[in-house]
């Protein structure tokens, strides 16, 4: 066992492949969670229990590891930032303070020469009324939105007047595109200006929940190629460290735009676990920690099936799954509609 103790902001599944990867590498973890139930604790060495707003629980999480890390981008920047003066957070801090505000990091990406949908910040509603060239568009919150939370799609103005929308808060209309198919580029940068990349993935979503994923993607060279270049691009400007996720989409004419950036491993990469040498995951832990950098190989094409709700229960009691079948239950304690229960990759 090594002598590394990595921190984990968070014990969702995610959470939990992280503990894995890291399990693998002779690293032990400790997950701190605002979830008594969290799934991930049944992969980590420790886990500890409180609100992300905890001084005290904080601290008691601090003083055991040597660096942290987090799976999700909803950690208050706060937290992050207090932690990050005791023992190093990576992927910084800042870089989670920019992406958790749609705005900022949109404004960003066009700052880079990268395309983006049109995008307007809206306060109220009589904004948008005066915003018709914007519609159909999906209005989001600038901040905690994640599997179609947070996110209203408005077809026309009447629409916008059925629709009980807090304006409270802060928003971002983006115009849709005439969507041909969604991809999203997984890239791990380490500390000295160096990258593994994946290939693209082609992803399809289901009530803005992602449904599948595969490799490979079905799609032109140029297309491939650009994908990869502006998430180098992108990973490169925010000095990352760590794997990154990039989410695109593809327009009828083949035109390539960000969606959005997700700052850690993500639901699309976990068919790397099963179809690459090295996983997303273990490659996050190898950064984060300063391991070696070990070149990607690519092993079989796949094609990955999230379990959303009572989805998982024929796979939970499947006694043999095909040699190609790879089943990853998240062990949530509750079954829910349109929650992640596991997954299923397949090598093809």
């Amino acid at each position: 066992m090594s002598d590394i103790i990595l921190g984990i902001i968070g014990g969702g599944q995610l959470g939990s492949m992280l503990a894995i990867a890291a399990k693998k590498l002779n690293i032990k973890t400790i997950i701190f969670c605002d979830d008594i139930d969290a799934p991930a604790q049944n992969f980590c060495n420790k886990f500890i229990f409180g609100n992300y707003n905890n001084n005290e629980k904080i601290i008691e999480f601090v003083n055991q590891v040597n660096m942290v890390t987090y799976e999700f981008e909803n950690i208050p920047y706060e937290t992050l930032n207090e932690i990050n003066k005791l023992k190093p957070v990576l992927p910084k801090p800042s870089v989670n303070r920019l992406i958790q505000h749609r705005l900022a990091e949109k404004d960003f990406i066009n700052k880079l020469n990268i395309r983006t949908t049109r995008y307007v910040s809206v306060e109220k509603k009589s904004e948008i009324e005066a915003l018709g060239d914007f519609l159909p568009g999906i209005l989001k919150t600038t901040t905690l939105g994640y599997d179609g939370k947070g996110q209203y799609p408005i077809n026309s103005i009447e629409e916008l007047q059925s629709l009980n929308i807090d304006f409270s808060k802060g928003y971002v209309l983006e115009k849709l595109v005439k969507l041909k198919k969604e991809i999203s580029i997984i890239i791990t940068r380490f500390n000295n200006h160096k990258y593994e990349i994946y290939e693209p993935i082609e992803n399809t979503h289901e009530d803005q929940i992602l449904k599948h994923s595969k490799i490979p993607a079905e799609i032109n060279e140029k297309i491939f190629n650009q994908s990869k270049e502006w998430a180098t691009l992108i990973a490169e400007e925010l000095k990352y460290v760590g794997t990154l996720c990039v989410e695109f989409f593809i327009d009828r004419n083949d035109n390539l735009y960000v969606n959005e950036i997700a700052p850690r491993v993500h639901n699309s990469g976990h068919l790397t676990i099963n179809a690459y040498n090295i996983s997303q995951f273990e490659n996050h832990v190898r950064a984060v920690c300063g391991l070696k950098q070990i070149t990607l190989k690519k092993l079989s094409n796949a094609k990955m099936i999230n379990l959303i709700g009572n989805q998982i229960s024929p796979y939970r009691n499947k006694s043999k799954l095909n040699d190609n079948e790879f089943f990853f239950d998240y062990l949530k304690k509750e079954i829910k509609e349109k929650r992640k229960m596991g997954h299923i990759t397949t090598l093809i």
